[in-house]
């Protein structure tokens, strides 16, 4: 579920598609561990999504929040 939130605040930035990253740290560390995202822990405010990630999230925000 909060890879299809994330998709909510995904925006596209040379070299690749972003998040906002304003989540429970405990759920973004798994979705790195699936590597749906890069590591969060940085002081950025975003984290790099995956190609993958970015796939998954629309199908689940799809299927979940609809279309």
């Amino acid at each position: 579920m909060m890879l299809a939130l994330l998709w909510l605040t995904m925006f596209d930035e040379v070299p690749g598609t972003r998040a906002w990253k304003g989540y429970d740290w405990e759920h973004m560390n798994r979705l790195h561990e699936k590597e749906y995202i890069d590591n969060p822990r940085s002081k950025d405010k975003s984290v790099m999504v995956t190609e993958e990630g970015k796939k998954r999230a629309e199908k689940l925000f799809n299927k979940y929040f609809g279309k």
